[in-house]
């Protein structure tokens, strides 16, 4: 006889064959013993102070932290009014009058008094040699440059009562920072752009400075009052800036005038600084309507950012000074 179709399945139970996949590991089983196990073990090591201690000083310093560290460092920090969080003070400190005014600074100002023991503090300070204080700073708040020009266009507007001398001295006036990275430097640019009664300071987003605590404490407080834009590309932000009828000067050693001296200081003005040893970019350089410089001997190479800044913008306030004695002569 010959051999007919065989009957099969169709298919139909082909969800069967397919399993219930490998074989979970005993510890995720929950009904098993390691699971149990597992579970005591984790509930140790979240109850182990010294685990919990490295937990908290990794989310006390975490890469956006800006850390004072030391009595010294700290106090100066508190004297100036840095903006702060919390300070974090080692157990059974031996104080003295550093440590006391810091107490005494940080309750005025409303900060969080935090105790840690000595290896919380390592952790914390990232170092041994905190000297038991701790000082954590808070992010700075950038302005936009959009808000930079509103706030100086307002200002300049304001002053236009108060007669074309006052008007003169009030027209907007900028400094931007091409490739400077010492936050120190930032922070005396910074002091010296609100002694001379700059509207603001403009910095690149990329390889450039930051507002961090050593900043603030070198512009002596000068960078609560005074607004510091961020910007993606300054060679953008100066050309947008001259749509809006400003006029920018780099300060460069081959410069083809004198600061001061370049005939854009009474106008709305963009003073643009490089670094020591770079000096400004090509396309920053391209951007600006003339280069000046600063007439030095011939010893020395070139000036600190910060000096070369302190420098052209009394040569600016100068001009404006002596531009606005003689209309008031003119009357």
């Amino acid at each position: 006889m010959k051999k007919g179709p065989t009957k099969g399945s169709g298919g139909k139970h082909r969800n069967k064959l397919r399993g219930y996949g490998p074989t979970p590991k005993a510890e995720d089983r929950v009904y098993h013993k390691a699971y149990r196990a597992k579970k005591a073990a984790e509930r140790r090591q979240m109850a182990d102070p010294r685990l919990a201690a490295k937990r908290r000083a990794a989310k006390f310093t975490s890469d956006s932290d800006d850390l004072v560290i030391g009595r010294n460092a700290v106090v100066e920090a508190l004297r100036v009014g840095v903006p702060a969080k919390e300070l974090y003070l080692a157990a059974r400190i031996e104080h003295d009058d550093r440590t006391r005014e810091i107490v005494q600074l940080a309750a005025r100002q409303g900060l969080h008094l935090l105790e840690a023991d000595r290896l919380e503090m390592d952790r914390i300070a990232r170092s041994s040699n905190h000297q038991g204080v701790v000082l954590k700073v808070q992010p700075y708040q950038y302005s936009s440059l959009q808000e930079l020009v509103d706030r100086a266009d307002r200002k300049a507007r304001a002053m236009e009562a108060a007669g074309p001398e006052a008007q003169i001295k009030a027209r907007p006036l900028f400094i931007a920072l091409d490739g400077v990275t010492d936050p120190q430097n930032l922070g005396a640019v910074i002091r010296s752009a609100a002694a001379f009664g700059a509207n603001g300071v403009i910095l690149p987003e990329r390889r450039s400075a930051s507002v961090t605590a050593a900043a603030w404490k070198v512009s002596a407080g000068a960078a609560a009052h005074l607004p510091v834009a961020r910007v993606v590309n300054l060679t953008k932000a100066i050309e947008s800036l001259k749509e809006r009828g400003y006029y920018s000067v780099g300060l460069d050693g081959g410069g083809d005038a004198l600061v001061g001296e370049t005939g854009f200081e009474t106008d709305p003005l963009v003073v643009v600084l490089g670094s020591e040893g770079k000096g400004l970019s090509r396309l920053v350089r391209e951007a600006c309507d003339s280069i000046a410089g600063i007439p030095i001997s011939s010893m020395v190479e070139s000036l600190n950012a910060s000096v070369a800044a302190g420098i052209s913008l009394y040569a600016v306030a100068r001009a404006r000074r002596e531009a606005a004695a003689a209309v008031g002569a003119t009357k």
